[in-house]
């Protein structure tokens, strides 16, 4: 670890431990609270897609008409919407319609492989090298805040109508219209290809490199598709609008597409409840701990602070006597100009303070700057304890 690393990390370590750890708590509690809505989240999935049923495609319009028997809206508006799980296969939406005109263009190729989809994504990444170079106060400011660079990175996304049909079967008798309006879930895609492309080095990299600036070192292409033919699993909202059968994503859950059967997404989601669980309330625990520690800390704090207040106060009211004390020629008679108070410049200088000896202000002046939160002495600005009566002989 460099100079600069080791300085930054004793920075944050500071700052971390501000209050007594109270920074620590507040963003473990955070965390906790997090992983607590996550798991509410999660487990209200659960539950969904425990209860939803699962489906073939042919089994759609039989379920869908058993619930809308009682139905009085019109045909031309949706009759039902119901939360169900559809095992299927993926296909254009051409094939089963018949159109095979414009079958050929509504079936997506890869550029690299010819391989044939419905949906086709394809993203250059640009890889930067690892080396910080002779300065390398750059390379640990990335470190620190990887963030401040954005990643190089150019995606598109191109996708055709494709429905699900039933496995195994053909020509087809039933299709659902597969929805992709709004969902943000992911796709299951296929990596059909996949090639690292090295740059050539020039004159600006060699400074790049030499000042420990990142520089780019490659090209990483990468070309996805959802194939036709693909056995997956759709978990959304299906409807019937017009006699079509039509299925779309609900944003409440975290499957849309998905390679996993139904067993397998309520393995994944019991098993990911569970870890949110069990963070939270380790997380939970740890920042009740952390606070509670800080705020004992602070309160034993501040009643010290406010005992040794009270002291400094009891103090002054039982020096105030003394003060009354005070001879006629301290307040009312000729003093030399050397021997006035610094501060009130009318009474003889009586007191010093402790511990820099310095005696330069009455007793009456010296107990005034005894008492303030932060005393120091008006000459020298050392903090002093306390203050001494000095007596001629």
């Amino acid at each position: 670890m460099s100079i600069h690393d080791q300085a930054a990390a004793a920075v944050l370590s500071q700052i971390a431990m501000a209050a007594d750890g109270a920074l620590i708590g507040l963003a473990l509690a955070y965390v906790a609270v997090r992983s607590i809505l996550k798991f509410k989240a999660n487990s209200s999935a659960l539950h969904k897609i425990n209860d939803a049923p699962l489906l073939g495609v042919s089994d759609l319009r039989s379920l869908l008409s058993s619930s809308d028997s009682n139905n009085t809206e019109s045909s031309n508006q949706s009759d039902d919407v119901k939360l169900v799980i559809i095992r299927g296969t993926v296909e254009a939406k051409s094939a089963v319609e018949g159109n095979w005109k414009s079958l050929r263009a509504n079936i997506l190729s890869a550029h690299n492989s010819a391989e044939k989809g419905v949906i086709l994504q394809h993203t250059q990444t640009c890889i930067y090298n690892e080396w910080r170079g002779f300065f390398s106060w750059a390379g640990d400011l990335y470190s620190i805040f990887p963030r401040v660079r954005k990643d190089q990175q150019s995606s598109s996304l191109r996708m055709v109508p494709f429905v699900f049909v039933e496995t195994g079967k053909w020509p087809q008798p039933e299709y659902v219209n597969v929805n992709m309006d709004g969902s943000r879930h992911p796709l299951p895609l296929v990596t059909v290809y996949h090639h690292l492309r090295p740059l050539h080095a020039t004159p600006l990299t060699f400074l790049q490199a030499l000042f420990g600036h990142h520089y780019p070192v490659g090209v990483l292409d990468e070309e996805k598709i959802l194939p036709l033919g693909k056995d997956i699993t759709a978990v959304g909202v299906c409807s019937s609008k017009d006699g079509i059968l039509e299925i779309k994503s609900c944003e409440d859950l975290p499957y849309f597409l998905s390679d996993m059967t139904k067993d397998q997404m309520l393995v994944d989601l019991a098993f990911k409840t569970k870890v949110l669980m069990w963070s939270g309330v380790v997380f939970g625990s740890v920042a009740v701990g952390v606070l509670g520690y800080a705020v004992v800390r602070n309160w034993n704090r501040w009643k010290q602070w406010r005992h040794q207040r009270q002291a400094q106060q009891q103090r002054g009211s039982a020096s105030n006597d003394d003060d009354l004390q005070v001879t006629a020629d301290e307040e009312t008679g000729d003093v030399p100009d050397g021997q006035l108070c610094v501060i009130c410049l009318m009474r003889r200088k009586r007191s010093a303070f402790v511990p820099c000896g310095h005696l330069v202000c009455c007793q009456r002046c010296a107990l005034s700057v005894e008492r303030d939160l932060a005393p120091k002495c008006p000459l020298c600005r050392q903090t002093i304890h306390s203050s001494v009566r000095i007596y001629d002989s």
